[in-house]
């Protein structure tokens, strides 16, 4: 089992760009690389997890922002709380309303203006799939104290917030 004590491939790749590239300080490597790893092998899994369910991650997450919101919501909320595009989410919600498992409709006040809301087999799929999540979640992050899980949060806001400036 690897720990802290023991090199990853994290640790490898930045290695072998340090001794490609000695003039960089290449730690910035070590913090990054690990959090696009844990990303890429959390997304890989949820994938997993997701193709018996016949839909995909961003499928997935549609449906969660819509089944976690207590009023149906426009796509462009959609979109602030996915982080996917416009044309995405269009795409998106036209395979899951075929699907049967989210409702498009026009708003009453704009016609405009059209809602999105999962239907009661898109909230079906959420609720069956979320505890399985957290559970892998809970996995990832076992080898941490609730102290270390509050500092990482901490750390990681704080990258976040520089990265999206």
């Amino acid at each position: 089992m690897t720990g802290p004590e023991v090199p990853d491939l994290v640790d490898r790749i930045q290695a072998e760009w340090a001794k490609a590239y000695p003039e960089f300080d290449m730690r910035p490597i070590g913090i990054l690389g690990r959090i696009q790893h844990i990303a890429t092998a959390s997304s890989h899994h949820l994938d997993r997890q997701l193709e018996p369910h016949g839909v995909s991650r961003s499928e997935y997450d549609v449906l969660g922002a819509l089944t976690r919101s207590p009023r149906p919501l426009r796509a462009s909320e959609v979109v602030s709380t996915t982080m996917l595009s416009g044309a995405s989410i269009t795409k998106i919600t036209e395979n899951l309303a075929r699907r049967g498992l989210l409702v498009r409709r026009k708003s009453e006040r704009d016609g405009r203006v059209v809602l999105l809301e999962p239907t009661d087999a898109g909230r079906a799929l959420v609720d069956a799939e979320l505890p399985r999540r957290l559970a892998d979640d809970e996995v990832a992050l076992s080898g941490l104290t609730a102290h270390e899980r509050e500092s990482l949060t901490v750390l990681l806001r704080k990258v976040s917030a520089a990265v999206h400036g």
